[in-house]
């Protein structure tokens, strides 16, 4: 029964990859997905998320947090900090896997925003000479309503898919999944920040005593 489960799981992800290639125009459907997302709250503890999606589903030990380091950034500048995150992500991924062989790239790359994001994300790839990756932003409408997002790819007019359309929801999990680790991410981060100041507020508590605590 497990077997047979796997099975019908792995054939329902080949289905909604091969949604995914036509309704974007990929040449195949793609091996490998990965979603980004920004965290903060009134800029403080910033950072950027990536989760990976492949043809079996969630590959979590691939996901991977960005703590936002540039002091240029200007709280809450949430096209700065995706910019800061997807340089670090391929210009790392330029020097450790020049040929993009083994998987480690991705077919395609989708971002949690709207037509600012996708010219912000676009404008890094082009800079780093990996434009030839797909590249998707996906908005929420106007009322946040889930089915009414809106895709946005460059050369391509804005567009949005039925709300019963199983590609959408496939979509929208990927999309969901990257806001929770990002949210999650920027609680434990905020979390230990809070931590360690209330302990520099002890006297006496050095700073081996504050790691171990």
């Amino acid at each position: 029964a497990a077997l047979g489960r796997r099975m019908l799981e792995s054939s329902v992800q080949r289905l909604l990859l091969e949604g995914t290639a036509e309704l974007l125009g990929l040449d195949q459907r793609p091996g490998r997905i990965e979603v980004y997302d920004n965290s903060h709250i009134s800029g403080s503890h910033a950072l950027g998320a990536m989760i990976v999606s492949g043809p079996e589903g969630l590959v979590k030990n691939e996901y991977r947090k960005f703590n936002i380091k540039s002091n240029d950034i200007m709280a809450g500048d949430d096209y700065a900090m995706l910019r800061e995150v997807l340089k670090r992500r391929f210009t790392r991924a330029l020097k450790e896997n020049p040929d993009r062989s083994g998987g480690a790239w991705p077919e395609l790359v989708v971002i949690d925003g709207g037509p600012g994001h996708l010219s912000a994300s676009s404008e890094v790839l082009a800079d780093l000479g990996t434009s030839d990756m797909a590249l998707v932003c996906i908005a929420k409408g106007s009322d946040r309503d889930a089915g009414r997002e809106r895709f946005y790819m460059a050369g391509r007019t804005p567009f949005m898919l039925q709300p019963n359309d199983p590609v959408l929801y496939f979509l929208q999990r990927l999309r969901d999944e990257a806001h929770r680790f990002a949210i999650g991410s920027h609680r434990a981060r905020r979390s230990r920040a809070i931590g360690q100041s209330l302990l520099d507020e002890i006297s006496g508590v050095g700073s081996r005593r504050k790691r171990a605590l």
